[in-house]
């Protein structure tokens, strides 16, 4: 009788992040939203080497740290969580174009789905005056869904009031993202760290996967440059013109205009696009919908 297989290791990028939200002292759901819940608030992205990340972290969570040490969310004892999102745009990739052309009135609409509770809220991320970014969420459910009358009336009540322009016609599903998420947390400031990001546009199932050795971590906080930006920047390490949604299109369709992003869509997906997903809907088949989660995380 042959020997079984032996278990395949994580990889890189995963492993770090499990790691390092393990090592660290845990927070509750309810003290992130009284310490850090911003919803309005300046981001940053990074493609961190996982050893990086390692060692930045590493100094993020000393519980020696002035001011205390950054805490890793923590919900029933788990500490990474599943996210799903799925992004709802125009034929035409009107949201898409927005961003490309740097458009003041921009925004993006998503439902998020948060994997281990099953909880989904509708989203809408705005771009607010001093270029910090603004969101806007409903719960949604039961059988709510994001292109239902409610959450249209929603969206048009939202950019009417944030923009005083109305919400465009004819959404459909145009991509789902899919990572594994660990969130540290400190006054006023949360640190997200993705890794295994899985891009899936949806109306070709084309999809396109982020490296194994980098996490995608974003600073998340009211101000400009945080500590966290700082500690990145002393081992090297710049920011990304990187979001997930513009990013990942830039690596699905090659013919797009979309070279801002190209250089960081380029390191995060270096395989390129892979072949159709068996799995993904394509146009004409509806979306169908996964659970979603923690109602008061972030973007």
């Amino acid at each position: 009788m042959s020997a079984p297989a032996p278990a395949l290791a994580a990889p890189a990028a995963a492993r770090a992040v499990e790691e390092a939200a393990g090592a660290a002292r845990p927070i509750g759901l309810e003290e992130v939203t009284a310490r850090a819940e911003l919803l309005t608030r300046f981001d940053r992205s990074y493609l961190v080497p996982a050893d990086t990340f390692v060692r930045v972290m590493a100094r993020l969570t000393d519980p020696h740290r002035p001011g205390g040490p950054f805490r890793a969310l923590t919900i029933d004892d788990h500490r990474a969580f599943g996210y799903h999102s799925v992004y709802y745009d125009t034929p035409a990739l009107r949201s898409f174009h927005d961003h490309r052309q740097g458009r003041r009135l921009r925004f993006k609409i998503r439902e998020r789905v948060y994997q281990e509770s099953g909880e989904r809220q509708f989203e809408i991320k705005l771009k607010g005056r001093r270029g910090d970014t603004v969101k806007r969420r409903r719960p949604l459910t039961g059988a709510d869904a994001p292109l239902d009358d409610p959450c249209q009336a929603f969206l048009a009540a939202t950019l009417r009031e944030a923009y005083g322009i109305e919400a465009p016609e004819a959404l459909t599903p145009s991509l789902s993202t899919d990572y594994r998420r660990a969130t540290f947390v400190a006054d006023g400031e949360r640190v997200t760290c993705d890794a295994g990001l899985l891009c899936t546009d949806l109306r070709t199932g084309r999809t396109v996967r982020c490296d194994d050795g980098l996490v995608l971590v974003e600073t998340k906080s009211a101000g400009h440059l945080t500590e966290t930006d700082l500690l990145l920047n002393d081992h090297g390490v710049r920011p990304a013109v990187f979001t997930k949604y513009c990013g990942a299109y830039a690596a699905l369709r090659p013919a797009l205009p979309a070279n801002r992003w190209r250089r960081a869509a380029h390191r995060a997906f270096p395989d390129g696009a892979g072949h159709p997903d068996p799995g993904a809907p394509g146009p004409r088949r509806p979306w169908a919908r996964a659970p979603v989660a923690y109602g008061t995380m972030h973007a």
